[in-house]
C-alpha cells in the first residue's frame, strides 16, 4: 500500500476543519497550527478551489522589510553610531578605522560628519576625533521597530528609501470556506481508461475529469523556413497568378557576351570594370556563342542599325567572350528572348526569375557580394509604358505596396527607364524598391524578333522585402550562422504587405 504522501495529510487536516468549523480566516495561523509552512498550504488550497470544494478569498498586505545590510545595522549599530564608538579619546587615524569598520566606514563618516559626531586634528586631515561623549542611535531605533512590525512614521520610511536599507514586501494569504462542490474527503478522478478498467468492469463506475479543451499541447518538433526562401515562394505564387513562366536560371558563370553585350551595353561601361564585376580566372573566356547573332551585336555597337547610331567604338570580341560571375538575371532573360525569336511563328510570353547574383561590393548592412534578383518581363506586340506601369501596379499591389511612383532614369538596354518607389508606412517616406524599362530595339532586332514586338521588363532584390517583413535592419543576418532560428520559429507566417 502506498504511503499518504504530506499534501494528502494536509488536505485531509484542512478540509475536516472547515467540514467542523465552517471557516479558516486566516490561513498563516493555519498553516502554523498544522506545522507546515504557508507554501504547503497555499498549493492544497489551489488544487482544491480549482475543484470548488473550498472557495478562498485573498488577502494582501504590503510591508517594509529589511535589506541584509539594515539587518546588520539593527544588530550593531548604524555606520555612524560604530564609527563613533570606535574613535578613542585621542583620536583615530581614517585607515585604523577603515581596517576596523570595512564597509561601514565609508558611509559611517558621511553620515557622522552631517550630524557633527566628529571632527579632524587641525592641520592633519587624517586624524579623526569625536566631537561627542556620547550618541543616540535613532536609525538602529527606527530598523528595529520596522523589523518588529511596529508603524513608523512616512519621513523615516523616505529616509530609509533613500538610503536602500528597506524594500517593499508583498504577502499573500487566505481566508477560506466551503466550496460549492465541498466533501470532506475528494474522490480521485480518473483520466484515462486504462485496460484493466476494462477487464474488471469498474469503468462503469468511475468519474472522470473534465476535459480542458483549452490546454495547449506540446509544442510540435518541426522545420522552419528560411525568411528568403518564404518570401520567394510567395513572390513566385504571385507571378504563376498573373501566368509566368519561370526561367532556367542554373547558369552562375556567364560570358560577358551575354551579360553585358547582348543588352546593348558598351564594352568601356563602368559596370564592366574588375571593381564591379567578378571575372573568372579558368576558365577564363568562352568560345561558345551564335556566331551570327554574335556579329549583329558587333555591328549595332560600332556603326548602328534598326535606327540607332550605335556607339562608334571598336568592340572587341575578346573582350565579349570573358567570363564571369552573373552580375544581374538580364543576362537569362536576353537567352530566352534570343531562344523565343528562333522559334517560328512568333508567340507572346511572359518570363520570372528568381535566384542568385554576385557584384563586387563592400559588405555592409545594406548591400553584399552575393544577393538574390527577382525579374519579370512580358514580350508582345504593340506594348507601351502605359502597359508596364499598369504591370507594375498589379505586381507591387500583389506584394502589399499599392502607393507607387515613378521616376525617370537611365540603363542602357532600356528606354524608356524607371526607377520605382513605394510608400512605407512604418518609415514615412518614399522608398526605392525596384527598376523598369522597356528593351531596346538595338537589344531586340539583333535578336530576329518581328519589328512591333516590344518587352517590358522590371527587377527588384529579394533581400529588402524579405528584411522589411521580418523586421531585419542587417542583410548579413538573413545568411550562413547569423540567421537567428528563433527569429524564425516565433515570426507568424509571412504575409506579403509592406
Amino acid at each position: 500500500m502506498a504511503e499518504k504522501s504530506p499534501a494528502a495529510d494536509v488536505e485531509a487536516g484542512l478540509l475536516a476543519h472547515l467540514n467542523s468549523a465552517g471557516e479558516v480566516p486566516d490561513s498563516r495561523s493555519f498553516a502554523s497550527s498544522l506545522g507546515v509552512s504557508h507554501l504547503e498550504l497555499e498549493g492544497v488550497i489551489k488544487s482544491l478551489s480549482a475543484f470548488r470544494i473550498v472557495e478562498s478569498t485573498d488577502i494582501v498586505k504590503e510591508t517594509w522589510v529589511l535589506t541584509e545590510e539594515a539587518k546588520g545595522y539593527a544588530a550593531k549599530g548604524s555606520p555612524e553610531a560604530q564609527l563613533v564608538a570606535a574613535i578613542p579619546s585621542e583620536g583615530a587615524s581614517k585607515d585604523a578605522l577603515k581596517a576596523k569598520l570595512g564597509d561601514a566606514f565609508d558611509v559611517g563618516m558621511k553620515a557622522a560628519a552631517r550630524n557633527k559626531w566628529i571632527g579632524f586634528e587641525k592641520g592633519n586631515k587624517d586624524l579623526v576625533l569625536r566631537k561627542v561623549e556620547s550618541v543616540k542611535d535613532e536609525l538602529q531605533e527606527q530598523l528595529r521597530r520596522l523589523e518588529n512590525g511596529e508603524v513608523v512614521p512616512d519621513k523615516v520610511i523616505d529616509d530609509l528609501k533613500r538610503r536602500k536599507l528597506i524594500t517593499k514586501e508583498k504577502s499573500i494569504w487566505y481566508s477560506l470556506k466551503k466550496g460549492a462542490e465541498f466533501v470532506l474527503k475528494r474522490k480521485t478522478l480518473a483520466t484515462d481508461v486504462t485496460t484493466e478498467h476494462l477487464r474488471s468492469g469498474d469503468w462503469k463506475d468511475l468519474e472522470f475529469k473534465d476535459y480542458n479543451y483549452g490546454a495547449q499541447g506540446q509544442p510540435i518538433a518541426k522545420g522552419y523556413v528560411q525568411p528568403l526562401m518564404e518570401v520567394r515562394e510567395a513572390i513566385e505564387n504571385i507571378f504563376i497568378m498573373m501566368g509566368f513562366t519561370e526561367m532556367p536560371t542554373n547558369n552562375f558563370v556567364e560570358s560577358s557576351f551575354w551579360n553585358f553585350d547582348a543588352l546593348f551595353q558598351p564594352q568601356q561601361h563602368p559596370a564592366r570594370d574588375s571593381h564591379d564585376t567578378f571575372f573568372l580566372k579558368a576558365p577564363a573566356s568562352t568560345r561558345q556563342l551564335p556566331e551570327d547573332y554574335l556579329e549583329k551585336v558587333k555591328q549595332v555597337h560600332q556603326s548602328g542599325g534598326y535606327g540607332s547610331k550605335g556607339y562608334g567604338y571598336d568592340w572587341k570580341r575578346d573582350e565579349a567572350e570573358k567570363n564571369l560571375l552573373r552580375t544581374h538575371t538580364t543576362a537569362v532573360s536576353t537567352r530566352m528572348l534570343y531562344k523565343l525569336a528562333q522559334e517560328k511563328p512568333f508567340a507572346p510570353k511572359r518570363y520570372y526569375s528568381i535566384d542568385r547574383v554576385f557584384r563586387n561590393e563592400a559588405v555592409d548592412r545594406t548591400h553584399l557580394a552575393e544577393f538574390h534578383q527577382i525579374e519579370g518581363l512580358i514580350c508582345d506586340y504593340g506594348l507601351t509604358l502605359g502597359d508596364l506601369i499598369g504591370v507594375l501596379e498589379d505586381f507591387f499591389s500583389s506584394l502589399g505596396m499599392s502607393k507607387l511612383r515613378f521616376k525617370p532614369a537611365y540603363n542602357p538596354y532600356t528606354e524608356p527607364s524607371m526607377e520605382i518607389f513605394s510608400y512605407h508606412d512604418g518609415l514615412k517616406k518614399w522608398v526605392e524598391v525596384g527598376n523598369s524599362g522597356m528593351f531596346r530595339p538595338e537589344m531586340l532586332l539583333p535578336m530576329g524578333l518581328p519589328e512591333g514586338v516590344n518587352v517590358i521588363a522590371w527587377g527588384l532584390s529579394l533581400e529588402r522585402p524579405t528584411m522589411i517583413l521580418y523586421g531585419i535592419d542587417n542583410i548579413r543576418d538573413l545568411f550562413g550562422p547569423k540567421v537567428d532560428f528563433n527569429l524564425i520559429k516565433s515570426n507568424p507566417l509571412c504575409r506579403l504587405g509592406l
